[in-house]
């Protein structure tokens, strides 16, 4: 697994919106806090704009992320917002520059679309916060500070509760995965994640019970689940259920589709579509350790 190099101050970042439109107001104050540690920071020509729900045309947001990834002077890449249109962009990028030179590219939820083409180029990428959820009450927030430190080189050592359904055990593997609803559209494409050996982090927001049920069958039943080294469930938010109940909740879904296996699972991990959303260094060896009286993970 290639590690892109860390930043340091003078490190140039770029900020791109290879999905939706955002607008100014929660792009603009994260780029003064870079810039107030140091770094340059290039906003992409089309981050504001706008085509339906998307940041402008194909062809746009296109162009932002290929100069970006194209740029030897800029170090990383951070995209300004999910929503949709990540696979869109991906169709037109030539990443031929960029696997010669990789850097970091930062994100979450449709972001995970970049996250598994790097993964299977063998390059790490960071799930992390986005530029909306670097400051509260004008002050750096932790999602903010764990990506931060991701880009630096430092790494993140978590210790978190743990939960009554966990599996306890030890893994030391590289963690994979991202949205999970992401990570479903992805099956039987080019894109499609290798889980073997791996821990799989999964998340996901506003999703019926049964659809979530579904996806974890998908898994499953395609194989996806049974060489893991282990699972990390994050925040599952705003989830739906029908007028008949489905009968289980999230934990219970995930559990029972990983019922028939022995790998290690903690439920609860804080990282997903949540103001507290940790970073996590994808394709980096980390130590999860999963234990009645708690959690930690070093990555």
């Amino acid at each position: 697994m290639i590690i892109p190099s860390s930043l340091s101050k003078g490190s140039t970042i770029a900020i791109v919106s290879p999905a939706g439109s955002i607008p100014p107001e929660h792009v603009l104050p994260a780029v003064a806090l870079l810039q107030s540690l140091g770094y340059t920071v290039n906003v992409g020509e089309n981050v504001f704009a706008q085509e339906y729900n998307f940041a402008g045309s194909d062809k746009q947001r296109t162009e932002d992320l290929q100069k970006a990834l194209d740029n030897p002077e800029v170090s990383a890449i951070i995209c300004s917002r999910g929503g949709y249109g990540t696979l869109r962009t991906l169709q037109n990028i030539n990443w031929e520059g960029y696997l010669k030179h990789p850097k970091w590219i930062v994100g979450f939820s449709d972001i995970t679309i970049l996250h598994s083409y790097l993964h299977q180029k063998g390059v790490s990428s960071i799930h992390g916060a986005m530029t909306h959820f670097f400051l509260e009450d004008k002050k750096p927030t932790e999602s903010f500070d764990t990506m931060h430190q991701c880009l630096t080189g430092e790494g993140n050592s978590y210790s978190f509760e743990s939960n009554p359904l966990n599996r306890t055990g030890f893994v030391d593997a590289p963690i994979i995965g991202g949205n999970l609803s992401l990570l479903y559209s992805l099956r039987g494409t080019a894109y499609d994640l290798d889980t073997n050996g791996k821990i799989l982090f999964i998340e996901d927001i506003g999703e019926y019970l049964y659809h979530l049920d579904r996806m974890m069958l998908n898994f499953k039943v395609g194989g996806k689940l049974e060489n893991l080294a282990g699972m990390i469930v994050g925040q599952f938010s705003s989830m739906k259920d029908n007028d008949i109940p489905f009968g289980m909740d999230v934990n219970e879904i995930i559990m029972d589709a990983v019922k028939d296996y022995n790998f290690p699972v903690c439920f609860n991990f804080p990282a997903g579509h949540v103001d507290r959303n940790l970073a996590l260094r994808f394709g980096v060896d980390s130590k999860l350790s999963i234990q009645p009286t708690g959690c930690t993970l070093i990555n």
